[in-house]
């Protein structure tokens, strides 16, 4: 099997490329609509109905631009520079139009390239940290969405006080500086020998179909991490303003929420690599269904801050240990199983808002849709023990 050396220079440089690619396609191309949604609900050009909406076309966005990955055959850099691009191009595109029907267009728009750029980064920058022998530098690399989205809470209420046209447009100048940063380091020629890392002896029957299993179980679990998670992601900054009128705090919840997004996945990477991927998610999960429970039985600044903290930590680091996963199971031919997964994703994502919206609007809390979050997230923890334990029983491991 050919490998290449240690490269502790070129594992960085690729690691923070896929950190700022996923900051930008994330962070901002994707969750600037969070802070952003209260300033447009208070211009009045929103409701929360017509929030959820856009949120959700946003998410539908995902799961079509994840689908199509498997059958997208342009190099993973070129896909990550044009996903780059589209997202700066479609975040000024929010600021200069006044058309719902447009800002719906844009959103779906910008949660396919947004798909795009992170199941090819994702994909490209694993391979990359594999090559070099680092793998553990994966935690950088997922990090990129809390700093987009500590970014976009820091810098929504400053731009915010300008309208959020000029929200809209500051985020995608932003996101041009940062892709100008990182534009030739996605233009790396491939090293040799790359193709040959991962490859080992084929499976046998058996491992096959175990290997098949264990992707579908992936796939289908995965989705409920993206409904688990979404509601909280979307509404955190008015579900705190509904529970905390007149404080300044909940503002502050949502870059919070991504520093700890930052701090998590940095610290999910330095699980060993020996450790179980599918008993790591489970415990991700049951963490952030109890940062969830928290805004609800706690509705104090300090039960939002903590709960915010619980939510943000295993945020990315959930990604990542599914990725790793999708590795396990298909080494460097991963990319088609991480479109899927992230496809499955995307579905719990769109059903989200459009479950959550409407039922807080006519409640006027968002008690109940957080409650069925909460409980998704549990299932998925439960459902992802019971596979880990149903292979190991397989593999003799365990007693009968």
């Amino acid at each position: 099997m050919s490998q290449i050396g240690y490269d502790p220079r070129g594992a960085w440089r690729a690691a923070l490329a896929c950190m700022v690619a996923l900051a930008v396609a994330m962070g901002l191309g994707r969750f600037a609509f969070t802070p952003m949604l209260p300033i447009m609900l208070h211009e009045g050009k929103l409701d929360l109905q017509g929030g959820g909406v856009l949120a959700s076309l946003n998410y539908l966005g995902y799961f079509v631009g994840a689908l199509v990955c498997a059958a997208i055959h342009m190099k993973a850099a070129s896909m990550v520079r044009c996903g780059l691009i589209a997202t700066a191009a479609l975040l000024i595109g929010m600021g200069l139009v006044q058309d719902f029907t447009l800002w719906g267009i844009l959103r779906t728009a910008a949660g396919v390239v947004s798909a795009w750029t992170f199941v090819f980064a994702s994909g490209w920058g694993l391979r990359r940290l594999a090559e070099t022998g680092a793998p553990a530098l994966g935690g950088v690399i997922y990090a990129g969405p809390g700093i987009g989205i500590v970014a976009t809470g820091v810098l929504g209420g400053a731009v915010g006080r300008w309208g959020s046209e000029a929200g809209w447009i500051g985020f995608g100048l932003l996101s041009l500086v940062l892709i100008a940063v990182i534009w030739r380091i996605f233009g790396d020629r491939e090293p040799a020998g790359a193709a040959n890392i991962g490859q080992s002896a084929p499976p046998t029957a058996a491992e096959a179909a175990a290997a098949r299993s264990d992707a579908g179980w992936l796939v289908a679990l995965y989705g409920l991490a993206g409904f688990g998670y979404i509601i909280t992601a979307t509404f955190l900054p008015v579900i705190a303003r509904q529970a905390l009128p007149g404080s300044p705090w909940p503002d502050l919840f949502w870059p919070l929420l991504g520093i700890a997004v930052v701090v998590g996945a940095l610290i999910g990477a330095r699980a060993p690599v020996e450790w179980d991927n599918r008993l790591l998610l489970a415990c991700a999960y049951m963490l952030q269904a109890s940062g969830i429970l928290l805004s609800i039985v706690w509705p104090t600044i300090a039960g939002f801050a903590l709960g915010s903290l619980l939510v943000g930590l295993p945020f990315t680091t959930i990604t990542l240990f599914a990725m790793r996963d999708a590795r396990r199971l298909r080494g460097n031919a991963s990319a088609g199983l991480i479109g899927y997964a992230t496809a499955s994703y995307g579905v719990g994502q769109i059903l989200g808002p459009l479950f959550a919206a409407p039922l807080a609007q006519r409640t006027g809390s968002f008690t109940v849709p957080l409650l069925v979050a909460a409980a998704t997230l549990g299932l998925g923890a439960a459902l992802f023990v019971h596979v880990w334990s149903r292979s190991r029983l397989a593999q003799g491991r365990l007693p009968t």
